[in-house]
């Protein structure tokens, strides 16, 4: 990279009062062993010492840019930092988080390797180990257990799949869709779930190249925009958009509180329900929105009643979704065309 052109990647960092982190989470990126990158800090006007920290880092490494701005949130600055960006490909990096040194390279080989994948992440692990709450490390080991595009795809409308201080888009994915919205559910699902809905393909470098740092700070932990149900909101949404677009019915498999909340938001988006199955006979026989609760073994009869009904997988349980999977297979439902699971 010669000093007036630009670097093949953009690392997005937001940083609001992260003093005690920053100057770690920085040196990992500035050793990174792909030296062909800019650093856009974007500070979303911090009260603390990291924007002193931030233009020392930018005096002692050009490759540094300080991005400033009132304080705005983390959408206004993702935003404010990827107009400044000027890479080829945008790698986010949140200014908590240790990068492993290869991190950068291998996700841009990966990228140039298949120039079908829109973006690339990583496997991560949790830090400080004392610190990873029992449901942070369930999810890890789920998130880690999605590589392929196949994997990620089929199982997009579970959780977010992807670490979003782990990934490396390309930035015209990024133009191509506006960059971040605020819709007042998580701002990382929402353009996972719009990039997959315009035909994105996603992967992962198979290795843990990033360290994702657990505290009572997160912002999946104090900002509501990370609830339950405002994930719900956003997989009913999307899902009226994609798969339930021209379905003329849908049954939702649970119809226990999980089933429940996410047909309150299927119904409000004028979502084509039909029944709902469930294997507890507590359950079978009721009704649940008004519409019957079905045993498991109606299934059949009730998708073959309508073509292209469409089967929602909504039990939270841990080991049901492959239960559920199987018995699905069995009959003959393919997921990701007519069954999703949702939870």
């Amino acid at each position: 990279m010669t000093d007036d052109s630009p670097p093949r990647v953009s690392v997005l960092m937001p940083c609001f009062n992260r003093a005690s982190t920053i100057d770690e989470a920085t040196a990992s990126i500035v050793t990174q062993s792909w030296p062909d990158l800019e650093l856009i800090a974007v500070d979303d006007g911090s009260t603390d010492e990291t924007p002193a920290k931030l233009e020392a880092w930018a005096e002692k490494d050009g490759r540094v840019r300080l991005v400033r701005q009132d304080h705005g949130g983390l959408i206004a600055a993702l935003n404010a930092g990827l107009a400044a960006c000027r890479g080829e490909y945008v790698a986010r990096h949140d200014a908590d988080d240790i990068a492993f040194p290869e991190r950068l390279e291998a996700q841009v080989q990966r990228l140039e390797r298949e120039v079908s994948l829109a973006a690339v992440g990583c496997l991560v692990e949790g830090f400080p180990p004392g610190d990873v709450r029992q449901g942070f490390r369930l999810y890890l080991v789920w998130l880690n257990s999605l590589v392929t595009p196949e994997e990620i795809a089929r199982q997009i409308f579970v959780e977010s799949p992807l670490a979003h201080p782990s990934v490396m888009v390309r930035r015209d994915w990024l133009e191509r869709l506006g960059g971040y919205e605020d819709h007042g559910w998580p701002e990382d699902y929402d353009l996972w779930l719009r990039m997959h809905l315009a035909g994105a393909r996603f992967a992962k470098v198979p290795r843990i190249l990033m360290a994702w740092r657990e505290h009572s700070g997160r912002l999946t932990r104090t900002d509501a925009r990370y609830s339950l149900e405002n994930f719900l909101r956003a997989k009913a949404h999307y899902l009226m958009l994609g798969p339930l677009r021209q379905a003329p019915a849908v049954i939702v498999w649970g119809a226990g509180a999980m089933g429940r909340r996410l047909s309150k938001h299927l119904v409000r988006q004028g979502a084509p329900l039909r029944a709902f199955v469930d294997i507890d006979p507590e359950k079978i026989g009721r009704q649940r929105r008004g519409l019957p609760i079905h045993p498991v073994e109606d299934l059949p009869a009730l998708v073959s009643a309508t073509a292209g009904t469409v089967v929602l997988a909504a039990v939270g349980a841990r080991g049901a979704r492959e239960l559920i999977r199987t018995r699905l297979q069995v009959m003959g439902l393919v997921e990701g065309r007519d069954w999703w699971a949702v939870a």
